[in-house]
């Protein structure tokens, strides 16, 4: 079974809380902070896997979460670094945001890709040590680690693609020129899925075909198999569009051709203009008493299209068709790779300076990432903690933001279920 659009939820560990711990030594007075850094949490690193040709894999499982970062401990010792979690993928993948639907990266050149970065380890309480401040009874809780909702949705990797009617021979044709084995039957929708195939040409050089199942009339809107396998022609620099010239089925081919580019531009004008070779397949049988070769091949010249007879049951023009298409590879545009379409909406800020303050029930609400993290780095039973947290809002101009907002002495602020009484 092809499964080519899964939708996953993936979250990056968090870092691990920053140690409070003081040195403890025989005849070492006064040793001083010695809490370690809390570690890393795990990254989500999505990795090419050449084994696999679906996403099989995530049909059932669409939650992954990577380890947090250990805690920072005594005597300086860093908490532990936690692993990254590998989701293989196979190649041609498309990572893409689930709200927008816009393209996050193209897993097509074989790299790793950090789809989410883990939190960042706390500081141990050693590093707050000053010369007034010798017992610092606080310490850095670690960052949240980034989560995302995406989309994964595989457009497969191929130079050519063969598109048609069921059972013009599409697969016939692949099975011939590759060492591809599709299953091959004389009933319609026998490929349930798309096959590819090395073709080889003079020796080491080739190219990748794909045989694209399911295209009937209506396909653009989910008739038969074509809406789920359209995707896959996306990549393809060259369409082979067969056609069954022996009218064997009573099907005319060039109602065929005409059905079959009008579903491609319904689906995407772009692909439609794709340079296309019209392959009559079934010469070998061709009858002209049922079939005007003439009018056919007016028609495709008139469509701008080359035309080659071809028969994969004989192998007739086949030799001649694979290296007519390796020629025509050469001087067409590389594969397309798919650039990240969210570049533009990421919006670098400092930290400390994105701060929503509303006034709601009575209360001045503060809100902001910057401070959520804060949040979690302040031990609010410490005095000292306190004053770390009420400087660090100083620092971020939470407090001239909430006088412009209108808070004045006595009004009450919360931050985060945190709430007191403000004083100038």
């Amino acid at each position: 079974m092809l499964i080519d659009h899964v939708k996953l939820e993936i979250k990056a560990g968090n870092g691990g809380n920053g140690a409070i711990t003081f040195h403890r030594e025989k005849y070492v007075a006064a040793g001083g902070p010695d809490g370690g850094d809390g570690g890393r949490g795990g990254n989500i690193v999505f990795r090419v896997d050449d084994g696999v040709n679906t996403l099989l894999a995530y049909r059932y499982r669409h939650k992954f979460v990577a380890g947090n970062g250990g805690d920072g401990k005594g005597d300086k010792f860093h908490g532990a670094t936690a692993d990254d979690l590998i989701i293989p993928v196979p190649r041609g993948t498309l990572i893409k945001d689930a709200e927008t639907g816009k393209v996050i990266h193209d897993m097509s050149d074989g790299e790793d890709y950090i789809a989410c970065r883990g939190g960042r380890g706390g500081w141990g309480n050693r590093h707050f040590a000053t010369p007034t401040r010798q017992v610092p009874m606080f310490a850095k809780n670690g960052t949240p680690g980034e989560e995302k909702v995406v989309i994964l949705e595989l457009k497969m990797l191929a130079d050519v693609g063969l598109i048609g009617f069921p059972s013009v021979g599409k697969s016939s044709i692949l099975a011939r020129i590759s060492a591809a084995r599709p299953k091959i039957a004389e009933y319609h929708f026998t490929t349930l899925s798309p096959n590819l195939g090395v073709v080889r040409v003079h020796g080491e050089n080739g190219f990748v075909a794909a045989d694209i199942p399911g295209l009937i009339e209506g396909a653009s809107d989910g008739a038969g198999l074509g809406h789920d396998f359209l995707r896959h022609t996306d990549r393809c620099r060259l369409l082979l569009h067969v056609v069954d010239i022996s009218c064997f089925e009573g099907r005319d081919p060039i109602e065929d051709i005409r059905i079959i580019n009008r579903e491609l531009e319904r689906y995407s004008p772009e692909l439609a203009l794709r340079p296309q070779i019209i392959l009559a397949n079934k010469c070998d049988a061709l009858d002209e008493e049922l079939v005007n070769v003439k009018e056919f091949e007016d028609y495709v010249r008139a469509c701008g299209y080359e035309l080659m007879y071809v028969s994969a049951a004989t192998g007739q023009g086949i030799t001649e068709m694979v290296e007519h298409v390796w020629d025509r590879l050469q001087e067409l545009p590389p594969m397309r790779v798919y650039e990240n379409e969210t570049a533009g909406d990421e919006v670098v800020v400092e930290e400390g300076k994105v701060t929503h303050i509303r006034y709601e029930g009575g209360r001045f609400i503060v809100e902001g990432q910057w401070i959520f993290n804060l949040m979690n780095q302040v031990n609010f039973d410490n005095y000292e903690s306190l004053n770390f947290f009420q400087r660090s809002l100083q620092k971020g101009g939470v407090f001239e933001q909430l006088e412009a907002a209108g808070c004045r002495d006595g009004d009450t602020v919360s931050i985060y279920d945190f709430e007191f009484d403000y004083v100038k």
